[in-house]
């Protein structure tokens, strides 16, 4: 059944396009919930105003996921999770639960399939990219470490935070274990 859409339909098209579907799909979800009506003679002519409306729609909607990939590109994200020696992961990290921690830091909801990537199940640092169908891809830093050493991580990131806050560098800041190693060699003596 032909039918016009009179509101963006996801996998189908935006407000003004003519669009073939089947005839159940038209009847039943379609056309009773005021997504779309029926092709006919005078509907095609009250198209052309809702193509219009449409591209509007389109660019304010294209305008926003700029904005919003602004907001989430270069986000860092960490995961404490329990490893094999091997570095393998007993488990995952979910793109649920990457959107779940998005929300948290940066109060920007994305739907998990937005997030191009299988489960990740390796340590480490992975980029991962979100699809938002905008000029930029936003990408995401998602860093994945051991569950007993993810306290003492953030610790460290947090300390470093603070060095670079207070005008030193990551670099020149000295790091947890050779302060821990002096004040031991210090107590030695």
């Amino acid at each position: 059944m032909k039918v016009i859409l009179l509101d963006y339909v996801y996998k189908h098209g935006v407000a003004g396009e003519v669009i073939n579907v089947a005839d159940g799909f038209a009847r039943n979800y379609l056309i009773p919930r005021r997504l779309a009506v029926q092709a006919t003679e005078k509907e095609l002519q009250r198209n052309a105003q809702l193509r219009e409306q449409a591209a509007v729609k389109r660019a304010a909607l294209e305008h926003r996921l700029n904005e919003l990939a602004k907001v989430i590109d270069g986000v860092e994200l960490f995961f404490g999770r329990r490893a094999a020696a091997t570095g393998k992961l007993f488990g995952s990290v979910t793109t649920q639960e990457i959107a779940d921690q998005l929300m948290e830091k940066t109060g920007v909801d994305i739907n998990r399939r937005r997030i191009s990537q299988q489960g990740l199940r390796e340590l480490g640092t992975h980029i991962v990219p979100v699809r938002l169908g905008t000029e930029t891809s936003p990408e995401l830093k998602v860093t994945i470490v051991r569950e007993e050493e993810f306290a003492d991580f953030m610790r460290k990131r947090a300390a470093a935070a603070e060095a670079a806050a207070a005008g030193e560098t990551a670099e020149s800041a000295p790091e947890m274990d050779d302060v821990s190693a002096a004040e031991e060699g210090t107590s030695a003596e």
